[in-house]
């Protein structure tokens, strides 16, 4: 438990089916998928404070037709994402946000588990035909350089490995900022999301338009 304390602090202070996605018809709203965890799944915030309800009111004031579906599961590894992933993003889905490895990271699992896991979800999204935006996550200090240099460097390498879109740090922002943070100190708070709303929506527009050009009407 005091292991688990010290990266919980650490980080806030550092911080199947191969179904080809429909396309949509021009103007028809293009399905996203958050696949995530407790991050992406909102917890300990109200229905509407959440990521995913918040993006969906960012995207819809700007004009955007697009719809975003919630698979953010608290608690979740890479290897579970990659468990649930056929059923998570059904048939249709064009886009993905993907947004795991945190608890991969405050459990010490093996950066190569992670890796591996990452890797399978992000080869069967681009054999689907499925736009992808691979949103990346830091490594607490207090699990060593060597662990955070092979943690970190997994998200960028599969990017491009990929050619799928990248947004470096989901919590960029707001890691380490106690007004922006629930009072476990990782969580975001609702201002907290709303800040990584604003900074990752850019990037979601471009995930939308490449899903739209993937997947022409």
């Amino acid at each position: 438990m005091a292991r688990q304390i010290a990266i919980v602090a650490a980080l806030s202070a550092g911080l199947g089916i191969e179904a080809r996605a429909q396309p949509a018809a021009a103007g028809s709203p293009v399905k996203i998928v958050a696949l995530g965890d407790s991050l992406t799944a909102g917890y300990g915030l109200s229905d509407k404070d959440g990521f995913v309800p918040r993006l969906q009111a960012a995207l819809t004031a700007k004009g955007i037709a697009a719809e975003v579906a919630n698979a953010g599961v608290s608690g979740d590894t890479s290897s579970d994402g990659l468990a649930r992933l056929d059923w998570s993003v059904p048939p249709g889905t064009a886009a993905v946000i993907l947004e795991l490895g945190a608890n991969d990271m405050l459990r010490g699992i093996k950066p190569q588990l992670t890796r591996d896991a990452l890797d399978q979800i992000l080869q069967r999204l681009t054999a689907r035909h499925i736009a992808v935006l691979l949103c990346g996550m830091r490594a607490a200090p207090n699990l060593g350089v060597d662990y955070g240099k092979a943690f970190e460097s997994i998200y960028p390498d599969l990017a491009a490995r990929y050619g799928v879109l990248f947004y470096p740090f989901f919590l960029d922002g707001v890691a380490g900022n106690l007004k922006l943070t629930q009072p476990d100190g990782m969580h975001p708070n609702p201002a907290g999301v709303g800040i990584i709303v604003e900074r990752i929506l850019p990037k979601v527009e471009e995930l939308i338009g490449r899903a739209r050009a993937i997947n022409p009407s």
